[in-house]
């Protein structure tokens, strides 16, 4: 591998190669705050709208639909104008969708709302499409896993905060499940914030991932590889697309999960125990970035996912209370596996990295397609039946992470 590692021009810079790393690790909060509100605005318009739960369901699919659709362009203007440029771009979509918001719901009209997620989601799939490759490069190769970890850990905290920032405020009341009025002044917020995030970017110096030597090398030049014959790569954008279809569903139809276990559990009390999983994902990418630092992050990820399929495999048996508890401790299993696919398929993919990073963020539809189908069968069969599709999601991560692994004792 021609890859170079060094960071020795790091201390010149580092203020800078510091406040980058700042700046954007706060935009994962930012996408994690704009999911974790996605998953309670499930129930919410299937009590306002009288949808059904596959109905709702299409709110992941707009949401994620956008990400396979505008990755390859995000790459595009990261090729052309580098990873500022993309950033900006996505920030700019990112509150555009948040003010759209505004007018969908004074109309009360879902596909308008639609709209405005797919808008919403087209500016993260340029954000997470630059901000993802850009911290696994912002310092030494070897770290690369558990520097992505770290960041997206404030990704969980963005997921931690939603669910009760949407408790308190949309599922307050009797009257407030009528009234839309809350969705948009928290969208009107997370749209001003999103501009000041805009502002404060287009004033900071963003080092290029040359710069701190740790480079998307092009000494392979033309006789590079096909990136699908990296079988690591390759597996990694299958093993992304069903684990993000995993936490898509989980997500989406927790609420729903728990109030057909516990009749006596309204929307906004499950909302909460959404916050506590959330709250275990978010202890979750601490504790593991930690743990990287000891153990390999493909092994991590192997006993991980395994333990998700016990877990998951509980929801599915629909035992009451232990099954909720089931359904909570799968956040905290699940809080790794995004950041460690990702390092784990990028890495030392050279010049091909951004073009890498493009195909795994496409590959985030998983979470468009899959819940539909979830909803479906929880319309059908019910909610505990529907769990067995995540179960075998998670199946696929396994087979991953065990090739991962088997691929570097080949090696070596």
């Amino acid at each position: 591998m021609n890859t170079t590692t060094t960071t020795a021009t790091l201390p010149a810079h580092a203020s800078s190669y510091r406040l980058a790393f700042i700046l954007v690790t706060s935009l994962f909060f930012m996408w994690g705050l704009s999911y974790g509100l996605l998953d309670v605005l499930n129930k919410h318009f299937q009590e306002t709208l009288g949808i059904t739960r596959a109905r709702s369901a299409w709110l992941q699919g707009a949401y994620f639909g956008a990400y396979f659709l505008m990755a390859m362009p995000a790459a595009g203007v990261i090729g052309r104008w580098g990873y500022k440029a993309t950033i900006l771009c996505g920030l700019c979509l990112f509150a555009t969708g948040a003010l759209l918001v505004i007018p969908s719901t004074l109309v009360a009209s879902f596909p308008f709302f639609l709209g405005a997620m797919f808008i919403i989601a087209s500016g993260l799939a340029f954000l997470e499409t630059a901000a993802n490759p850009y911290v696994t490069l912002l310092g030494q190769s070897d770290r690369s896993e558990a520097r992505l970890n770290l960041s997206q850990s404030f990704n969980g905290l963005g997921q931690f905060v939603a669910p009760l920032i949407a408790a308190s405020m949309l599922f307050s009341s009797t009257d407030a499940a009528a009234d839309h009025a809350p969705v948009r002044t928290i969208y009107a917020v997370i749209a001003g914030i999103v501009l000041l995030l805009a502002v404060l970017t287009w004033r900071t110096d963003m080092p290029d991932g040359a710069a701190v030597g740790n480079v998307e090398d092009d000494s392979r030049g033309p006789d590079s590889p096909s990136l699908w014959s990296r079988p690591r790569f390759a597996w990694g954008v299958v093993a992304q697309f069903f684990y993000v279809a995993a936490q898509v569903c989980i997500g989406a139809f927790f609420i729903n999960y728990v109030t057909e276990q516990h009749a006596q559990v309204g929307s906004a009390d499950a909302t909460r125990l959404l916050s506590v999983g959330m709250l275990c994902f978010l202890v979750g990418r601490f504790a593991g970035t930690a743990l990287m630092t000891r153990i390999a992050p493909q092994r991590v990820l192997l006993t991980y996912a395994v333990i998700n399929i016990g877990l998951t495999a509980i929801v599915v048996a629909s035992l009451g209370t232990a099954s909720v508890i089931a359904l909570i401790a799968l956040f905290f299993f699940m809080s790794i596996m995004f950041p460690t696919i990702f390092a784990l398929a990028v890495k030392d993919l050279g010049s091909q990295t951004k073009r890498g990073s493009s195909y795994l963020i496409m590959s985030i539809v998983g979470g468009a397609i899959v819940p539909y189908l979830m909803g479906r069968v929880a319309d059908a069969e019910g909610m505990g039946t529907a769990f067995l599709i995540p179960l075998a999601c998670f199946g696929v991560v396994v087979v991953y992470a065990w090739k991962v692994g088997h691929l570097r004792a080949s090696a070596t």
